[in-house]
C-alpha cells in the first residue's frame, strides 16, 4: 500500500489505495471469453473489464447498476458466441476476428468512490499499456470517469455518448464525479477534444445552465427527436474525422422496448439498428479506442432480453475494433 492525495466526492484527502488490485473472476466470462487473470500478460485486441462500483451515491450504498456486467456476461447463448458463426449485423464472424478476453471485475469499496475510481482507472491503463481496447460494463454512469481518466497522455480524444441524459451536472446533492456528472468530468479532462451527444430526451438532472454549459464547450447535441426525423447522419458527420474516439453508452439512450431494464425509462430512444449505425459509423469515422455500456439494471429487465441486446451490441463494438486493426 502506498499513501497518495486523491480527490473523493468530498473534498481532498489523503488516502490508501492498492496501485493495481487484484480483479474479481468472473463466472461466466462475456460471451465465454477466455478469462485472463493477470493484465500484465494480457494478449489481445480486446479486454473486457466490469466495474460494478463507482462513485457512490451515498455512503455505503451500492449502485443501481450493480449488477448489470454481470447480466451481460451471461445473457447470449451458444449460437450467439460461436466464433464461426456468421454475424448478419457485420457480414463477419462473430467478433470479426478480434482476439478477446475477460479480466474480470474492478474491486468496489461502497464507502469510498476515489478509491474505486483509482482502481479503475489503474485497470484501464493496464489495458492499454498492452495494447488492447477496454470494453468497460458498467455500474452506472460514474464509472466512465474514471475510464477516460486513464486515457492521460494518450489524446486528444472525441467522446461520442448514446444518453438520454447529458451529464452535465457539476454536483448533485453535493457529489461530484456521480451519475449525472459524467460528461461535464469528461470536458475537463485536458485530452478530450471534442464531444458529440446523442439521444437526449425527456427530463433528467440537467437544467438549461448545465445544457449551456455543454454548448459553450463544444460539445455537439443530436436528440433522439433529431435523430428520428433526419437520421443518424448529421451526428455521424460531426465526429472529426481520423481521430480517436471512446464510445460511451448509456444503455438508457436505447429506447425502453429493446432495454427495459434502467432506472429511468425514457420514450422514443434509438432503436437496435440506429445503435449498431452509430456503433460502425463512429467507427468508419475514427479509431474506437475505448468502449462503455453502462447504467443496466438487470432486476427491472424481466426476460433478459434488454441484455442479450447490450451484449449483442457490445459484440458489435468488438468486431468494428477488430476491422479497424485490420487496415
Amino acid at each position: 500500500m502506498d499513501a497518495r492525495v486523491k480527490p473523493g466526492h468530498d473534498g481532498f484527502r489523503l488516502i490508501k489505495v492498492d496501485p493495481m488490485p487484484a480483479l474479481l473472476k468472473p463466472t461466466p466470462t462475456f460471451c465465454g471469453v477466455p478469462y485472463c487473470a493477470d493484465p500484465a500478460t494480457l494478449d489481445a485486441d480486446v479486454a473486457v473489464i466490469g466495474a460494478p462500483h463507482g462513485t457512490p451515491d451515498a455512503p455505503g450504498m451500492p449502485s443501481h447498476a450493480a449488477n448489470g456486467a454481470g447480466a451481460v456476461r451471461k445473457a447470449l447463448s451458444w449460437f450467439s458466441v460461436g466464433r464461426e458463426q456468421l454475424d448478419f449485423d457485420t457480414g463477419e464472424p462473430v467478433f470479426g476476428g478480434a482476439k478477446v478476453v475477460d479480466l474480470g471485475d474492478v474491486p468496489g469499496d461502497l464507502m469510498d468512490g476515489a478509491v474505486n475510481r483509482q482502481r479503475i482507472t489503474a485497470a484501464t491503463k493496464a489495458i492499454l499499456d498492452r495494447g488492447a481496447v477496454p470494453l468497460l460494463l458498467g455500474g452506472d454512469d460514474s464509472t466512465p470517469i474514471p475510464l477516460i481518466a486513464a486515457y492521460e497522455g494518450r489524446g486528444p480524444l472525441t467522446v461520442v455518448q448514446v444518453d438520454a441524459h447529458i451529464d452535465w451536472r457539476n454536483e448533485r446533492d453535493g457529489v461530484t464525479h456521480g451519475y449525472s456528472s459524467t460528461m461535464r468530468r469528461a470536458s475537463e479532462m485536458p485530452w478530450v477534444r471534442h464531444m458529440v451527444q446523442i439521444g437526449a430526451r425527456g427530463p433528467g438532472s440537467a437544467r438549461i445552465g448545465e445544457f449551456n454549459d455543454a454548448k459553450a464547450w463544444g460539445s455537439k447535441f443530436f436528440t433522439a427527436r433529431d435523430v428520428h426525423v433526419h437520421g443518424l447522419k448529421p451526428a455521424i458527420e460531426a465526429v472529426p474525422q481520423g481521430g480517436d474516439i471512446i464510445l460511451a453508452i448509456d444503455v438508457d439512450g436505447i429506447d425502453p422496448s429493446v432495454v427495459p431494464g434502467v432506472i429511468l425509462p425514457a420514450f422514443g430512444g434509438l432503436t437496435y439498428q440506429q445503435m449498431l449505425d452509430v456503433i460502425h459509423g463512429v467507427a468508419a469515422r475514427g479509431r474506437i479506442v475505448g468502449v462503455d455500456f453502462v447504467e443496466f439494471v438487470p432486476e427491472r429487465d424481466p426476460t433478459g432480453a434488454g441484455a442479450q441486446a447490450i451484449a449483442r451490441l457490445a459484440s458489435n463494438a468488438i468486431t468494428a475494433v477488430a476491422r479497424q486493426r485490420r487496415k
